[in-house]
């Protein structure tokens, strides 16, 4: 059986070891792309946007990493 297309705020969460809040936060502040369906207003992210932002937070973390390099401690 295939992944779906669209995931749950929650599933979103669980994927990110994150809590609901923080997705939807990240998704209320455009950070996180997703769509809002239904008479309910529910949102859902497609999977492929959740990899892409996955995959550009990867991206990011790397120039944090490079530009912040750990300070070599002194040895006597």
């Amino acid at each position: 059986m295939s992944e779906p297309r669209f995931l749950l705020l929650s599933d979103v969460a669980a994927e990110l070891n994150v809590s609901d809040s923080q997705v939807y936060h990240m998704v209320r502040s455009g950070e996180l792309p997703a769509i809002k369906i239904g008479g309910r207003g529910q949102w859902r992210v497609e999977r492929t946007k959740l990899e892409e932002y996955i995959a550009g937070k990867y991206a990011e973390t790397a120039v944090w990493v490079r530009d912040n390099p750990l300070a070599e401690r002194e040895t006597d």
